[in-house]
């Protein structure tokens, strides 16, 4: 039997467009908390903007998915893009804190709809028998862009100044747009059944919490490495995100297949130890290359950990939930990166960047605990 092809003109069109609004976003990331403090703004401040971002970005999600599957994909993710590129447009013009807040926090609401959008069509256009193959390379346009966009966005900050930045985000969001207008779409008939009834699926909490504590230690690094890089006097710091991409494009892949011959443990055990390990360098690092080398690591943490979690959330649910397990993993995800921008900031006016990292060493521990919980009650109904 042939195999269906897997990058067809629209698989291709998504992606592209996709990497184009992650670069956008990716760019913004580490210069906001720098903009926030160049508008008169704490760290405090810095960690509410970003967590409001994350905020936003979860109220957002249970309604884009209700609305893409009654009203079609096309529209809303085209939407999504357009609200995303008007969000950044207007950043030229922000006068105050306040206002900085308040945009973010709707600019979450176009990042969410184009990213749920794009992930949508994505499933839509793959072939089911290529679904784990297809959704793997399309993961990868994030992946890329973070190896790209944060080191560019901080190099356009030091050398042109904030402007710059966002003009740069407006010209990737622009580029998404144009590209995803002559994708194919599926045709969604109008469905009385709502998502929201099915947007918690109880199999994928554990993982999702597990997720949740690890990315409580991303929120401290996409928020303030830029910040804690300056009072280190380390320039560069964007080489950071790009070695911890180089990393995560080389191990995701590695890993996924580790965990599917060896289990789960496999795979996740080591990827939270990297991360133990790579806060643990960030805490002492006084160098670019430290920096780096804590990002290399901590791309094998999350390598390792992010596809063999994922395959737990749906490893026991039925086919016709997989949609709801995602959906809860990936608030894991979500509230994890808030609630870290959040804390992190409070915690940064109190002890400063360099203990933050220390700190973040106990949600690490949380989600070593949770992991080896969860592995011990599957032993026990294997057993029995």
């Amino acid at each position: 039997m042939k195999q269906q092809p897997l990058w067809t003109r629209d698989f291709i069109l998504i992606s592209l467009a996709n990497f184009c609004v992650f670069m956008g976003l990716h760019m913004l990331m580490p210069v906001i908390p720098v903009y926030t403090i160049e508008l008169g703004g704490s760290e405090t401040w810095a960690g509410f903007i970003a967590g409001g971002f994350t905020l936003s970005v979860v109220l957002i999600r249970p309604l884009v998915g209700n609305l893409l599957d009654r009203q079609g994909r096309k529209g809303v993710y085209l939407i999504g893009i357009l609200f995303f590129l008007l969000c950044t447009l207007a950043y030229h013009w922000v006068p105050s804190i306040l206002t900085l807040l308040a945009l973010r926090f709707l600019h979450g609401f176009g990042w969410g709809t184009s990213s749920t959008g794009a992930s949508t069509i994505a499933t839509d256009i793959i072939p089911k028998a290529r679904m784990g193959e297809g959704m793997g390379y399309f993961g990868l346009t994030g992946t890329l862009s973070m190896a790209i966009a944060p080191a560019l966005g901080l190099g356009l900050m030091d050398g042109y100044g904030f402007n710059s930045v966002f003009t740069g985000a407006v010209f990737f969001a622009l580029v998404a747009f144009f590209i995803a207008l002559p994708i194919n779409c599926m045709k969604i008939e109008p469905n009385a059944r709502s998502v929201k009834s099915s947007i918690i699926e109880k199999a994928a909490l554990t993982p999702g919490m597990i997720a949740l504590f690890l990315t409580i230690t991303y929120g401290s690094i996409i928020t303030f490495i830029a910040l804690y890089g300056a009072e280190r006097q380390v320039e560069n710091i964007g080489l950071f995100f790009s070695a911890y991409a180089l990393s995560l494009l080389f191990c995701r892949p590695y890993f996924g297949r580790l965990a599917d011959r060896k289990g789960y443990a496999a795979a996740v055990l080591p990827g939270i130890l990297a991360v133990f390990l790579a806060i643990v360098i960030l805490y002492l690092a006084h160098s670019l290359l430290a920096f780096m080398i804590a990002g290399f690591i901590y791309g094998i943490g999350f390598g390792g950990t992010q596809p063999a979690l994922q395959a737990m959330a749906v490893r026991d649910v039925d086919p016709s939930r997989h949609g709801a397990a995602n959906a809860t993993f990936f608030l894991g995800f979500d509230f994890g990166i808030g609630i870290g921008s959040i804390a992190w900031g409070l915690l940064a006016d109190i002890f400063g960047y360099q203990y933050i990292y220390l700190l973040a060493l106990i949600p690490t521990f949380i989600a070593l605990i949770l992991f080896l919980k969860a592995s011990r009650q599957v032993s026990q109904k294997v057993t029995h």
